[in-house]
């Protein structure tokens, strides 16, 4: 298959993989250098950090020059957006700047274990055909161990574009593709920007393969919390939208457009009902 990737601008240095990782920052001076810290501590290091100030009014400027300045044997490149454009399009900026083959993505309140970027990077290397690979995320405290990976070979599975409307399997700290697929973030779209892009990505380049292995951390629920995904309206609204726009691409017809619409508000409904009856989705 004939997947249009061209090799990187530039090569990793030597004992770095080459990965560009892509953290978007929003206010977020408090949760920051925890996030940052997994990627120093990474077993095998990206060979470049992207870190985008996303307009932030807080400290997060002074904690990204703190970082770079303590880190300085790294590559780090930073941007400060003059506009807050939302988490899609500070990654869209941070990917024009990537000049590696793999683009790693990871929120600035979240981190990832030690060996996330090993255990990834080596399966999609093995897998040349395959565009975006996820896997699973864990919701931990600050308290909480770092979890001890089984030996051998992560076990894998994939994810169809069909399975993909039935919901979004994969988390953006967990995503790892190639850099040089065409398909974007939506600038602007704040809410399911990236639901969108893997239902795009996978409708363009075939199934997503999904490592069982728990290699992000999430220290808020993924609902119910502040937070983007504490508002499970515009959530939804969001969801609803992503839907509208692969019928708009005719990646879906109106029948198919209908069924998922319809079990997305039935979702909704059910964590909406579970959050407010158990404090919980």
């Amino acid at each position: 298959m004939n997947v249009g990737v061209s090799p990187p601008k530039a090569g990793p240095p030597s004992g770095r993989l080459p990965v560009s990782v892509i953290v978007p920052a929003y206010n977020a001076a408090a949760t920051l250098p925890r996030a940052l810290m997994s990627v120093f501590k990474q077993a095998c290091p990206p060979a470049e950090i992207i870190l985008i100030d996303d307009a932030s009014t807080d400290a997060t400027p002074d904690v990204i020059k703190d970082l770079c300045a303590g880190h300085s044997d790294w590559t780090i490149k930073t941007v400060r957006l003059a506009e807050n454009g939302g988490a899609g399009s500070a990654r869209n900026a941070g990917w024009d700047l990537a000049t590696q083959e793999f683009i790693a993505f990871l929120d600035a309140d979240d981190a990832w274990h030690p060996l996330k970027l090993a255990v990834q990077h080596r399966w999609l290397a093995d897998h040349p055909g395959v565009m975006l690979c996820g896997h699973r995320s864990a919701v931990v405290s600050e308290q909480s161990p770092i979890p001890e990976l089984p030996p051998g070979p992560p076990p894998v599975r994939e994810y169809g574009f069909n399975s993909f409307l039935l919901a979004n399997r994969i988390s953006t700290p967990a995503v790892m593709l190639r850099r040089n697929i065409q398909e974007r973030f939506a600038d602007g779209k704040r809410y399911s920007e990236d639901y969108l892009l893997w239902l795009q990505i996978v409708a363009a380049h075939g199934p997503a393969a999904f490592i069982d292995l728990p290699l992000a951390f999430l220290f808020k629920a993924r609902y119910g919390e502040k937070g983007l995904s504490a508002d499970l309206w515009r959530m939804r609204v969001g969801e609803s939208e992503t839907f509208a726009q692969l019928r708009r691409q005719k990646l879906i017809g109106p029948l198919a457009w209908l069924l998922v619409s319809v079990w997305g508000w039935m979702k909704f409904i059910k964590r909406e009902v579970g959050y407010l009856v158990g404090g919980k989705s």
